[in-house]
């Protein structure tokens, strides 16, 4: 999915290239080049889900492992076929099983989702021209509040882990922004924007595409991956203000197009998944400087047709890691090497659906899901603990327009 910003409709004021591409049916083969808006005020509590979930099947994050544990999905709302809000849904951790509970409705185009440290509240961005993000109650599903995010196409978010602010990136304006986290989970006024006005656009692309946000594992920093730009941006976050300062940024060859950012657990590697030249890097991570430095691009393991990397996942225990292949429609496996600075592709596997935009392992990383954008399903996987194998669990999920998948 090459990433530009073309309005196009929507009720929620416009699409960008990048959910287009996603949404047809037939995408133009991309060529693999080698070498702000005042904030919305908070908007009241949304309606409730169509439909109760069964009281049995609410654990938060930090809790035993239960039998049935709860999966919120998100969506377009606005594309044809799209769901009406957050989708809800309950799955057998054994079985990987799912089943439909309702939707949390009044969350216009959630596209991703995102659950606080200590379990309690959901996230999500609201992917419209007027970009938001919005606060939900796990325990509850009641919407506690939408804030503006300064930009358009907010596409990803993440909450630091102190727990007091949540880090979004508007991906059709190219800036990121921070909100503060109340005791509550509620989120406060915006407290920072920063666009990204240099470099110039990468080849292909018009202006900067903020793709992902997150925290470094020490905590040190925060991590913005611009498509646009082609750029890695590294900013220290002033925890008792919200505002950020960069520090450094890294640049990938022209033309990668780079979107998802994963780390090692520990902390010295990071791997990059590059969309529009269909690749992975191996990035070199200095906790004091912040700065990342990155590898030479690899094999996605997808052969010569056209392919989009989504999104990549490492294991807890360092060992394996997860490619989402657009397009090619597979699951990229790759071991991990010499303490996290080598990949060594295994193998692919179909992934059971079509464009698969996101990926996310169980708690227990037992299980991991895909979200199908095209065919509007998630299919759940089998993880094996020893070899990292994944084995479909059986047939995909129907869930509309499912562009995120976030299991409790």
């Amino acid at each position: 999915m090459n990433s530009g910003a073309e309005p196009v409709r929507g009720s929620g004021g416009g699409w960008s290239r990048r959910r287009v591409v996603g949404a047809l049916a037939g995408v133009a083969v991309v060529a693999a080049i080698p070498a702000p808006a005042a904030p919305r005020t908070e908007r009241a509590a949304a309606a409730p889900r169509t439909e109760p979930a069964p009281t049995t099947t609410a654990p938060t994050a930090g809790s035993a492992s239960p039998a049935v544990r709860r999966l919120f999905l998100g969506t377009y709302t606005s594309a044809e076929g799209g769901g009406r809000g957050i989708g809800l849904a309950t799955y057998d951790a054994t079985t990987g099983d799912i089943t439909a509970t309702g939707t949390i409705a009044g969350v216009g185009d959630p596209s991703y989702l995102a659950l606080h440290p200590n379990g309690r509240t959901l996230y999500a961005v609201d992917e419209r021209q007027e970009g938001a993000v919005t606060a939900v109650h796990v325990t509850t599903d009641k919407v506690l509040g939408t804030q503006g995010t300064g930009g358009a196409g907010p596409c990803h978010l993440s909450v630091h882990p102190s727990g007091r602010w949540l880090l979004s990136a508007n991906y059709t304006s190219g800036s990121v922004a921070v909100h503060p986290i109340d005791a509550s989970g509620a989120l406060g006024a915006r407290t920072d924007l920063v666009t990204h006005s240099a470099p110039v656009p990468g080849p292909g692309q018009e202006g900067p595409h903020a793709h992902q946000f997150v925290t470094s594992p020490d905590g040190g920093h925060v991590l913005a991956v611009d498509l646009g730009t082609d750029t890695l941006y590294t900013y220290r976050l002033n925890a008792a203000k919200g505002t950020l300062t960069e520090v450094s940024r890294a640049h990938t060859r022209p033309g990668a197009g780079p979107r998802h950012l994963t780390f090692h657990p520990d902390g010295r590697f990071a791997y990059l998944a590059n969309e529009v030249d269909d690749s992975v890097v191996v990035c070199a991570y200095d906790p004091a400087s912040g700065r990342l430095t990155p590898g030479d691009p690899q094999s996605t393991g997808t052969g010569e047709g056209t392919n989009y990397p989504a999104q990549i996942l490492v294991t807890s225990n360092g060992s394996y890691a997860y490619l989402a292949n657009r397009g090619h429609n597979s699951l990229t496996r790759y071991a991990v090497e010499a303490g996290g600075a080598r990949l060594r592709l295994l193998d692919t596997v179909p992934v059971g659906g079509d464009f698969p935009r996101h990926i996310a392992f169980s708690p227990d990383e037992r299980l991991l899901f895909a979200a199908n954008q095209r065919s509007s399903t998630v299919s759940v996987f089998h993880v094996d603990r020893a070899g990292g194998e994944l084995r479909l669990a059986g047939e995909p999920f129907a869930s509309p327009v499912a562009v995120c998948a976030l299991p409790l």
